[in-house]
């Protein structure tokens, strides 16, 4: 998929676990591990308003595009 999830650099940026993301955020755990791995389809934006609170960036610092090399 040509969406890469950057969530893991942010949180290591901030030196804030998962776990804690997940309380200030309002979503379990697993949901924020799915995220990292990115293995979901879609994300809230309400979801992405608040994680970018938490973590203090912009929607760009989690979600990358690149485009898939054509064969």
């Amino acid at each position: 998929m040509p969406i890469i999830v950057n969530l893991d650099v942010m949180l290591a940026r901030r030196k804030m676990r998962a776990k804690v993301l997940a309380e200030h955020v309002g979503i379990t755990e697993q949901n924020i591990s799915l995220l990292r791995s990115g293995k979901v389809k879609g994300v809230r934006f309400e979801t992405l308003e608040r994680i970018c609170a938490a973590l203090d960036c912009q929607p760009g610092d989690i979600l990358e595009y690149k485009p898939e090399e054509s064969g």
